[in-house]
Parts: C-alpha cells; structure tokens; sequence
C-alpha cells in the first residue's frame, strides 16, 4: 500500500510541474483583469459623462466599447497565439491594459478617453480567446476545474471593481479619473508570473490530446459553429447592457449612486458561486440542455421584474434572477473546450464564437443608450433584452448538444 501511495503521489507531481502552477496563477491573475475595465464603468456612468461633457447616447458608445474591442480582437488571437506563443500574447495584453488604465484616469479629451479604453480592454479581448485554448492544451483532463477556477476568478474581479471604484471615487473627493486608475495595480500583478514563465511548459505526457492541425479551415460551414455565435452573442449583449447600465436603471428606480454601485457588486458577486459549480457539472455530462434552459430561464422572470421595480423586493428579486442567469456565461466557456476535440478546433471555435457574439452584442449598450434618450423610459431597452434571451434559449439548445466542431466539418476543410 505504501508503494503504491508512493507511486500515486509522483504521478500527481509529475502532473503538475511548477511550470504549470505558474500557468495556472497567470491564468488566474489574468483573468481577474479582464473584466475589471468594464465594471468600472458603469457605476460612475453619470460622473463620466459630466466630467468629458457627452450625452446618453455617447454613453452608449462608451458601455458598446468593450465588445468592439472584444470583437475586433478575439478574431486574431489564435493568429497571434500561433506566431507568438501564449505567454506573449498575454504578456502584451496585460501591458496594454495597464497602459490604458493609466491614459483613462488622466485625461479629459472623449476621443483620447476611448482610445485609452480600447487598450484597457485589449488584454480582457485577448485573454477570451487564449485563456480557454490554453486550458484545452495544458489541462485538457481538468476542463471543468481549471474553468471553474478562471471564470470565478473573472468574476470576482468583475465583483470587486464594480464595489469599490465608487467608494474609492467619494474618498478621493470625487476623483472618478483616480477611482478608475486604481485597477492599474492587479494588472500590473497579473504580468509578473507570465514575466517568470522564460519558456512555455511542455503538457503533462499523460494528458496528450489527439493531433492537430495547424489551424481549423471552413468553420463557417458548421452550424455548431454559427449557434456557438449566435448564443454567445446574446449572453455578451445581455451582460454588457447590464455591466454598463445597470447603475442608471437603478437611479432611475430611486437608488443613491452608491447604492446602484452596491447592486452591480451584489449583481456580478453572484456569479462567483455559480461559476464554481456550473463549468464542473457541465464537463461531468454529454449534454448540458438542462443547465443552459434553467439558467436562461432566470433571464425570462428576472428581466420583467427589474423593468417593472415596483418595490424594493421586486427589484431586488429580479436583480437576483437575472445574475443567476448570468451562469450561462462560464457555460459558454467550458463549451468551448466541450464542444471540440483539440485546442486547435477550441482555439477557432472561441475566436469565431467570440469574435462574431461580440460584433452582436456591440449594438446592445448603443442601442439602449439611443432608446433611452429618444423615449426618456426603459420599456424598449428592456423589450430588447427579452427578445435577445428568447433567441439565447433557442441557440442554445444547439449548443449545448452532443456535438463536436470537427465532425461537423469535411475532412478536407479540418486540416
């Protein structure tokens, strides 16, 4: 017994090297960052606007900004990954980030403002993509753990900006410029282990997954592929309406500044409990059809009930339902890596999903910033969102099939 106890405890050693610990933590660290410049936002919404002097539907601009960048940069990822190597590519990202944290908080010019913006989001663009391919490559026997872990930590980073960025604002007399350069700070901590990370580990010899092509070709020919977008684009739009307005509609409800920064906290907290469950029981099951109609059902009876805010525990109740429903995002994640067979197939479907859902979920934010301010009520905004989770219910029962991206594909267009 002891021999084999022995024997059992080298083999988890050599499951995991340092080398991979190290990958583990910058993966971790990273994806504490990658929200942090959206969530920001949204509570000093109001402060922003009168500080760089724009209108609600500029607003719109600002809270639409994160999902073009995701768009725009999502879809070259896995080029960059391929030519550069994945501690690089997230290695700049970060970089990126923390450069347009610092430009943000110190200027007042609404172009420069935005371009500041674009590059905060670069490294949360990036990561998207390269985060679950590197997950696919380096643990593909850990899906759902090392999904649970990421996603939660995402979305504790998500948590904690949206909760402090107001308190920090009223402490520094009303610097919303200084409240917002503070989450320069754990991007800068997020650099240091892709910085001590010299080489890129080799994977685990017993977690070898099938071989690859370089690439995945024709991947517009799956309709796996187009409902992987499709979904993925209304979950984006829900989020980033709810990411970048939220705050608003609960002023509009009667709630202080503080107290809207509060709910949005309480809104993306609630998603740290779901992350650690749903990535871990989604890879435990052929399909996961049940999950994803439970969670986008939160959508269907949390939605009504914040539009309607008629009291407090209305309110409150909705607020609930909805983020519960936001579980539907570390879903979409671990599909990436269920959905396929290789990292290289992970790494096309996240690029095409992403990419595209993000392009989808860009008219959200503007939209709602535009409807807002040509009918002064939030009927029509919220009538979009319950449309967009009607189409999520319907793509998603594909998505959530047993179907893998590479059988959908002929042979001559998967090599």
């Amino acid at each position: 017994m002891s021999a084999v106890s022995t024997q059992v405890r080298a083999r988890r050693r050599d499951t995991l090297p340092p080398a991979l610990w190290l990958v583990v933590t910058g993966l971790l660290l990273a994806a504490l960052n990658l929200r942090t410049a959206v969530t920001s936002i949204g509570p000093l919404l109001a402060e922003i606007q009168a500080g760089l002097s724009t209108s609600a539907a500029m607003a719109g601009v600002l809270t639409t900004l994160p999902v073009i960048c995701f768009a725009a940069l999502g879809g070259v990822t896995p080029a960059l990954v391929r030519r550069f190597g994945d501690r690089i590519v997230l290695l700049t990202a970060l970089g990126a980030m923390v450069l347009g944290l610092v430009v943000r908080s110190s200027v007042t010019s609404v172009p420069v403002f935005l371009l500041a913006s674009a590059a905060a989001l670069a490294g949360g663009a990036v990561g998207n993509v390269a985060i679950p391919t590197i997950v696919k490559r380096y643990f593909p026997d850990r899906i759902g753990p090392l999904t649970t872990a990421y996603s939660t930590s995402l979305a504790v980073g998500a948590m904690l900006a949206a909760a402090v960025t107001v308190p920090v604002e009223q402490a520094s007399g009303g610097d919303w410029q200084l409240a917002l350069g503070v989450w320069v700070v754990p991007a800068l901590v997020a650099m240091v282990p892709w910085l001590l990370l010299r080489r890129p580990p080799a994977p685990p010899s017993h977690t070898a997954v099938p071989a690859a092509p370089a690439r995945v070709r024709g991947i517009g020919r799956s309709r796996l592929a187009w409902m992987m977008l499709v979904a993925f684009g209304c979950q984006s739009l829900i989020a980033y309406v709810m990411f970048g307005w939220l705050p608003e509609i609960m002023r509009d409800h009667g709630y202080s500044s503080a107290e809207a920064g509060v709910m949005l906290a309480v809104f993306t907290g609630i998603s740290i409990p779901i992350s650690l469950v749903i990535p871990v029981l989604a890879a435990r099951r052929p399909t996961q059809r049940g999950m994803m109609l439970f969670l986008v059902s939160g959508y269907l009876l949390g939605l009504p009930a914040m539009w309607w805010g008629g009291n407090a525990v209305v309110t409150w109740v909705g607020l609930v339902l909805t983020a519960v429903a936001m579980g539907t995002f570390p879903l979409m994640l671990t599909l990436f890596a269920l959905r396929t067979r290789t990292p290289t197939g992970t790494a096309a479907l996240s690029a095409f999903a992403q990419s595209g859902g993000y392009l989808m979920a860009g008219v959200g934010p503007l939209l709602v910033g535009v409807l807002f301010e040509a009918t002064g009520s939030w009927t029509l905004p919220f009538a979009l969102l319950l449309v967009t989770a009607v189409v999520y219910a319907v793509a998603g029962w594909t998505t959530t099939g047993p179907h893998h991206l590479e059988d959908e594909l002929p042979p001559e267009t998967a090599g």
